[in-house]
């Protein structure tokens, strides 16, 4: 089962993903758009760790995300 969701904070919008991997697990996945120009799609590397949930796994993307725009948005 994959999971998504998407989120707006400042200009960028945030779709964080989770899917399925080995034993019940999820991995989550983050793909960052600003929503103003340039607006090219950056796929954002997330560790993978060991979330039991879809929901974990997409939080877990979601804090990513805000920590990237922080840093460097």
């Amino acid at each position: 089962m994959d999971a998504t969701q998407i989120f707006r904070h400042k200009d960028y919008e945030l779709t964080c993903s989770a899917r399925a991997v080995d034993s019940g697990r999820f991995a989550p996945t983050l793909t960052l758009c600003k929503q103003v120009w340039p607006t090219r799609p950056r796929e954002i590397a997330v560790a993978r760790g060991e979330h039991m949930s879809a929901e974990a796994a997409i939080a877990a993307a979601h804090a990513q995300g805000l920590e990237w725009i922080a840093n460097y948005g």
